[in-house]
């Protein structure tokens, strides 16, 4: 495929054609006509064109997002710009249903808006054409966009296939907390109905769990404590910080981490090993819920909110999401605990805080550099931060240092309900700088970043695998590969905890790691970090 461009066409009034090179569905060159002059196209400030230029928009919302062109923010955009569009954004999983049909049939809209397109899917639709190469775009007429991927060269590298072009636009929230999404809490009015201190060790943690588990600290007489609860392969419920602990294994739902920039997988070390079996001998002693391996976030937070407590530790993102806001009281964070090596390890997950897919321009678009105009104005980060949360007088206001903190919810409204019926998404920045001097984080991510800096950042065991976007060929490699990986890993991972046969199986298992093809796997990974590592290129 011959690399794509588009090619001004360079008139004093701007009548000329724009042409933007591109490859066609069927992979070869096509030039697309670039049609902004006809309605009085400006390079710069506002309107972005002087007659009305209506665009058709696609992709997902929120389920509680009304039509995109009732909201508040939507309709200023319009009035901003002088670009209508006509939303056709469907809630997520009507969206995700007739998506690859919209794709294959080449139905298109001008411009996917929250695209909802997987990597794959970025990268098959990129390089067969449906999908417009956005670089040279982003270059001329994405001065905003442009001065920000020239100081954050890995947001750029994120955002770029590894063709070299860039597909979709990203959107980016740094709040330094998806890394770390597995809290570990426990319940501290029953460590005081046994006597114990809150636990700082692995050792001193599980007789915490023995002790709740024998000496009936809800007091009702029955044996119906939980001592520990979890989710296996959830987002943040997962026991990866007691397997560090157990084992010196940092771990996360990929089994992927990176140290010293080598790529790892963690489901076959020895300390993975160690910290598996010892849970088993937990399991055996009836310390972990056994239906931590079955149930759902549903049967889950349930158990936190049962009339009598019996929840003695779990782990979730947010302790009176699981527990209410009544019982919340007797529940403190334990933070990483020291293991059984002396140390303190908090693993990283690869949740990642810069994503792509955030809006792609189609080959159905006659206007992409009217588009791109239009896509810039959005990553101004005052603009950025309305997109993400909703329009300033509604949802946000300028604090006394002119940063813009959130309007309380009313009504019996939670802020994140009317965060969904007010706030488009999209493509946006919002980088580390902009929480500190242009929008304040919401109460709750405050929160929480406080907690991370204090008990999981100064402990961090592991790197996250960066924003990599794999070629199609590298995909092919690991796409199959990774889907058997994982479903033996998850399933050896519960059978070895509830059987305590691990040290049987443990040498066949690494065997089957292998014929699935677990070398070459990470070595694609590392062939996709390293180039990550040089700029996407």
């Amino acid at each position: 495929m011959r690399h794509r461009r588009f090619v001004i066409a360079t008139t004093a009034t701007l009548t000329g054609a724009l042409l933007l090179a591109g490859c066609s569905a069927g992979g070869g060159a096509t030039d697309i006509e670039d049609k902004s002059a006809d309605y009085g196209f400006n390079e710069e400030g506002l309107p972005i064109v002087d007659e009305t230029l209506t665009l058709t928009f696609g992709g997902s919302k929120a389920p509680l997002a009304p039509d995109y062109s009732e909201m508040e923010l939507v309709q200023q955009w319009e009035a901003d710009t002088n670009i209508a569009i006509e939303w056709q954004n469907l809630p997520d999983q009507v969206y995700a249903e007739k998506k690859n049909l919209m794709l294959a049939s080449g139905d298109l809209p001008d411009v996917l808006f929250n695209s909802g397109l997987s990597d794959a899917e970025v990268v098959q639709n990129g390089t067969n054409g449906t999908l417009l190469p956005l670089e040279d775009l982003v270059e001329e007429y994405a001065p905003t966009l442009t001065a920000i991927l020239e100081e954050r060269p890995d947001i750029r590298a994120a955002i770029t296939a590894s063709d070299g072009h860039i597909y979709t636009l990203p959107s980016v929230e740094e709040l330094g907390i998806l890394p770390y999404p597995n809290f570990i809490f426990i319940n501290t009015a029953w460590l005081d109905a046994v006597g114990l201190p809150m636990p700082t060790t692995i050792d001193e943690y599980h007789d915490a769990l023995e002790a709740f588990k024998t000496q009936d600290p809800n007091g009702n007489g029955a044996a119906d404590e939980i001592p520990l609860s979890f989710r296996t392969d959830s987002f943040a419920a997962n026991p990866h910080d007691l397997i560090a602990a157990l084992g010196g294994q940092p771990e996360n739902n990929d089994h992927r981490i990176v140290r010293d920039d080598k790529v790892e997988f963690t489901a076959n070390t020895d300390g993975y090993k160690a910290g598996v079996s010892a849970l088993g001998e937990w399991y055996a002693d009836g310390l972990i819920d056994p239906e931590s391996f079955s149930q759902d976030d549903v049967a889950y937070l349930a158990k936190g909110k049962s009339d009598t407590p019996i929840l003695g530790s779990f782990i979730w993102w947010e302790g009176k999401e699981m527990v209410g806001e009544d019982r919340v009281g007797d529940y403190a964070l334990v933070g990483i605990l020291e293991g059984t090596d002396g140390e303190r390890l908090a693993s990283v997950a690869n949740n990642q805080e810069i994503s792509r897919g955030a809006m792609a321009i189609t080959r159905a678009n006659e206007y992409p550099v009217a588009t791109m105009r239009w896509a810039d104005r959005l990553f101004d980060p005052v603009m950025s931060a309305q997109s993400n949360w909703g329009p300033i007088g509604v949802t946000l206001e300028e604090n006394a240092d002119g940063i813009l903190v959130q309007i309380p919810a009313t009504g019996g409204e939670s802020e994140g309900e009317r965060r969904q019926r007010v706030a488009p998404g999209g493509p946006k920045i919002t980088t580390a700088a902009d929480f500190e001097t242009v929008v304040a984080p919401e109460p709750r991510a405050k929160e929480r970043q406080d907690l991370v800096a204090e008990f999981y950042a100064p402990f961090q065991a592991n790197d996250a695998y960066p924003p990599v976007m794999l070629s199609n060929e590298e995909l092919d490699q690991v796409s199959f590969a990774n889907t058997d990986i994982n479903t033996l890993v998850k399933e050896k991972f519960a059978s070895w905890i509830v059987n305590g046969n691990i040290d049987a199986e443990w040498d066949s298992y690494v065997t089957q790691l292998q014929g699935l093809g677990i070398d070459d796997v990470v070595a694609t990974y590392q062939q996709a970090y390293d180039r990550f590592q040089q700029g996407g290129e």
